[in-house]
């Protein structure tokens, strides 16, 4: 099948018609029925059977229509990165973050930024560190903001800072005395934990950080953000081990926040491709990003 054949294919299993396909294609209806005419004849089997006034895929179109999505999202993909590459460089900037840097860390660094570079567009999305790094290849994006990376050839990776996990409970569930002491690693064995995901890159480093632990914690309740994790906390809802930035937005009035012991080192990354150098617009927002990183370490 050709890519036109793969179009009008697409066009008429989402209109149920000839005459929809068209409109939708902005083509007339003859194109239409001819390109149709002309794949079926190339496949040697018929795509469509007309049923009670409507186009109704063959069994054969039918087992083809998987590996033709497959085009399509191909097809999207290209159309995707044309758009990018024909973006003006310098005239603005894309920046991709996960949910709990875009939340803590990014609207005030983007804010003290833009006084020094008001005329630059800014674009900003949140998204887990995977889609980030596949919209960072497919120039979606220009610069992402992770807590996990571990590695890729098509990206430079700069560290802009260092911390450490956090444990953050519920107001009163360690007694006031011991809020001034690290909690060890120990002190979680047995206890209920809210846990991240499995899915999420953090949440298979706490485990291997948990291994020593005996007994393990026991996770009653799975989410699949920090903030989520956060949310539940602030609830009442117990005990989680996150991310120190998402922890120092909790409220300190149904919350308080520990440091671990041994420590669980976690870094902040900014990614960007290595084949090109990022706009020079983005070395002071790295710079800003690096110093309002290291600020709210701090106040650990």
């Amino acid at each position: 099948m050709r890519l036109r054949h793969i179009e009008i294919f697409q066009a008429i299993r989402q209109t149920g018609s000839v005459s929809a396909a068209a409109q939708l294609l902005h083509v007339s209806q003859p194109a239409v029925t001819k390109v149709l005419q002309h794949a079926e004849m190339q496949l040697g089997f018929p795509l469509f059977l007309r049923v009670r006034g409507k186009l109704q895929a063959t069994p054969e179109a039918l087992a083809l229509e998987r590996e033709v999505e497959k085009v399509t999202e191909s097809l999207q993909g290209v159309r995707r990165l044309a758009k990018s590459l024909r973006s003006a460089p310098g005239h603005s900037v894309r920046i991709g973050a996960i949910p709990a840097l875009a939340l803590a860390l990014l609207p005030p660094a983007i804010l003290e930024w833009k006084r020094d570079y008001p005329d630059i567009a800014c674009e900003l999305s949140s998204d887990h560190s995977r889609e980030l790094v596949q919209k960072l290849l497919m120039r979606e994006i220009d610069l992402a903001l992770t807590l996990n990376f571990s590695g890729h050839p098509g990206l430079t990776t700069q560290v802009l800072a260092n911390g450490a996990l956090v444990a953050l409970a519920s107001k009163g569930y360690w007694p006031e005395e011991a809020l001034s002491t690290p909690l060890a690693l120990t002190d979680l064995a047995g206890a209920p934990l809210i846990g991240l995901s499995s899915a999420d890159p953090l949440s298979a480093r706490l485990d291997n950080y948990l291994e020593s632990v005996t007994p393990p914690p026991r996770v009653t309740l799975s989410v699949q953000t920090y903030a989520l994790a956060r949310a539940m906390v602030e609830s009442g809802a117990g005990l989680t081990v996150i991310d120190p930035f998402t922890a120092l937005g909790a409220s300190t009035a149904t919350t308080c926040i520990r440091t671990l012991t041994p420590p669980l080192p976690i870094t902040l990354y900014a990614l960007t491709r290595a084949d090109e150098p990022p706009p020079h617009t983005l070395a002071k927002l790295l710079e800003i990003f690096g110093q309002r990183a290291d600020a709210m370490l701090q106040r650990l």
